[in-house]
């Protein structure tokens, strides 16, 4: 039986039933091929285009034409970068951020160890702020591109990729941002920025998986990673998944009707988990920057315990949340975030997301928080590492393995 609370949503989200009721119809009526002359093809390139409006709203994107479809933010991600470097051959270096998602940090040390780039990957504080000095300090024109992402999907600490990209403008470097965890949530005027690439999901905003887009600022020099036929302008081959782009516009309008709750009860009730776990709960903090971070968005690090642990015990109470640590060869590790924040490792290993939608009420509030302590203190009771400090949780802090 699955959990009757999900706070999971910065993994993925409940599509939402207004998008499907969109979609629908170009399953079974509005079944044509875009590219097709005859009517069943128009009635799928009006809601084509239906969509890229709808989504160029959203970004607050001067042109329909700056929005490009594609399969999802991995996509998005590889599809901006390579570009990127196609067209600054001569430009040998790359800059990103040590708390990338691994769609992005992946393929940048691909490309340093394969193809000889030079990597600058700034580094963070201990809120997930980035290091503005080493950041300058990186900027040249021998970089051919800069990809960092505007929201931390971990922490949801946000960085100022606004800035970074006015900053890029002086050396003429492409600007490329990761914002799945960001659209939908946070006011975006693209056409106000210097940002010249962004990615983004349709998952991640009650839109179904397999469908997202890429913002290219129109002037932004492109080469496609898929060719083949002349859709999207040539920008991105392949007969378009009509259905997947009615969802992602309907749910990009959503989004935009939906911001002010996002960031007024969602937030609210976000900080109210944070401050009632907190009050109960010794040996615990919230990770990444309280004062800048997405309104949806709650990782608390709990000391001396695995994060496992405790979504294991909160999957039996019906609650879904994601943590911080990933099984690799059968030992636990700290993510590469909290690593690259100095989060210790006692309370690295014990760091829990709780991420909100507006589906989330309040009911689903006080229930963590109700049975949220007598899984904490379960866990301490077997914990090797609480044990060591009698119960105290006072010096024992290992440094990373």
């Amino acid at each position: 039986m699955p959990p009757a609370i999900y706070l999971d949503n910065n993994a993925t989200t409940r599509v939402d039933s207004d998008v499907v009721a969109a979609m629908l119809p170009f399953f079974t009526e509005h079944f044509g091929n875009a590219s097709s002359m005859h009517g069943f093809g128009t009635a799928a390139g009006t809601g084509l285009a239906h969509a890229r409006t709808q989504l160029q709203t959203l970004l607050g994107a001067a042109h329909d034409h700056e929005v490009v479809f594609t399969s999802g933010g991995s996509e998005s991600n590889s599809a901006a970068i390579l570009a990127a470097l196609a067209t600054h051959p001569e430009r040998r270096e790359i800059i990103t951020s040590a708390v990338e998602h691994p769609a992005v940090l992946s393929l940048c040390q691909y490309l340093a160890k394969q193809e000889g780039y030079r990597l600058h990957i700034i580094p963070v504080d201990d809120k997930g702020r980035l290091d503005l000095d080493v950041y300058r300090d990186a900027l040249s024109a021998r970089v051919a591109v800069i990809s960092i992402m505007w929201a931390n999907n971990e922490t949801g600490t946000l960085f100022p990729v606004e800035d970074l990209a006015e900053m890029a403008k002086a050396f003429d470097i492409p600007f490329h941002t990761d914002a799945v965890q960001a659209v939908g949530k946070i006011p975006m005027t693209l056409a106000h920025s210097a940002i010249d690439l962004l990615s983004l999901s349709g998952h991640k905003l009650h839109a179904p998986k397999g469908i997202g887009a890429l913002y290219i600022k129109r002037g932004t020099r492109f080469r496609p990673l898929i060719r083949g036929g002349h859709q999207e302008r040539g920008r991105r081959a392949g007969t378009e998944n009509i259905p997947g782009i009615v969802g992602l516009g309907r749910a990009a309008e959503l989004a935009l009707a939906g911001l002010n709750d996002e960031n007024t009860r969602v937030r609210a009730l976000r900080d109210r988990l944070e401050r009632e776990l907190l009050a109960r709960i010794q040996h615990c903090f919230v990770t990444g920057d309280v004062a800048n971070r997405l309104p949806n968005t709650a990782n608390i690090a709990f000391e001396f315990i695995e994060g496992e642990a405790i979504l294991l015990l909160l999957n039996r109470e019906g609650i879904a949340a994601s943590s911080g640590s990933a099984c690799t060869s059968g030992s636990l590790e700290p993510s590469h975030v909290m690593r690259a924040m100095g989060i210790p490792y006692t309370a690295a290993h014990g760091a829990t997301r709780f991420s909100l939608s507006r589906d989330t009420t309040d009911a689903d509030i006080e229930r963590v928080i109700e049975v949220m302590p007598g899984i904490i203190e379960r866990l301490r009771g077997v914990s090797p590492y609480w044990n060591a400090t009698e119960g105290t949780g006072k010096a024992f802090e290992p440094a990373y393995a």
